[in-house]
């Protein structure tokens, strides 16, 4: 009898010890998963805003960084190769404000002009004196995201490779917050395997 009263105790003392373990693992899993995504709040708006926008770059042929506008205009301003100064493209950049953001100017071939500034390009026929403005305006929030999507720097980079891991410590915590059906005993291992589907269909289909 005393033996099986001690064996009993064995296990109860194992299963306590488990369950505080289990319990003990639990706790430090959700805070670990609760303080990355926290921490990473900030730049996983970063990379979804601009993987959007990246996205549609590529189908639409969308530039995500910058709102192009085109307005053609005609001038009466002789800018013929052999008469022109740079007076002359002054003058014309002045009509639309742009005199100060002037670069440079050259004949691309015989009678159109290209002008350079820093907003963009102007274009001149210089036979009939049409022509077109391509301005360039950054694109809010969108050209700023963009921008750290494309790693400007090392410090960025280690930075972007320490949230990638971060990604995957999240996506790991996030399989144990939950417990009971709802977790990855059930629910949680099917909606999981769900997700994993999806991408070996697009790699078998696409490849």
């Amino acid at each position: 009898m005393s033996g099986k009263i001690i064996g009993h105790f064995l296990i109860h003392i194992i299963y306590f010890k488990i369950m505080k373990t289990s319990s003990f693992l639990r706790k430090w899993n959700n805070i670990i998963h609760r303080d990355i995504g926290y921490f990473f709040f900030g730049v996983t708006l970063i990379y979804g805003i601009s993987g959007i926008a990246l996205n549609h770059k590529v189908l639409d042929n969308w530039n995500a960084e910058y709102i192009v506008k085109y307005d053609k205009f005609t001038t009466n301003l002789d800018l013929s190769e052999e008469t022109i100064t740079e007076d002359d493209v002054l003058q014309l950049l002045k009509v639309f404000k742009e005199e100060e953001n002037y670069k440079k100017y050259y004949y691309p071939e015989d009678n159109r002009l290209k002008i350079f500034i820093n907003s963009g390009t102007l274009q001149i026929n210089t036979l009939t004196g049409e022509g077109e403005i391509e301005t360039l305006k950054k694109r809010p929030v969108f050209n700023q995201v963009n921008f750290l999507h494309y790693n400007p720097n090392k410090w960025w980079t280690y930075f972007s490779d320490a949230y990638a891991g971060a990604l995957m410590l999240l996506a790991i915590t996030g399989l144990f917050v939950i417990r009971g059906k709802n977790g990855i005993k059930w629910r949680g291992i099917i909606v999981a395997t769900l997700g994993l589907i999806i991408p070996i269909l697009f790699l078998i289909i696409l490849r």
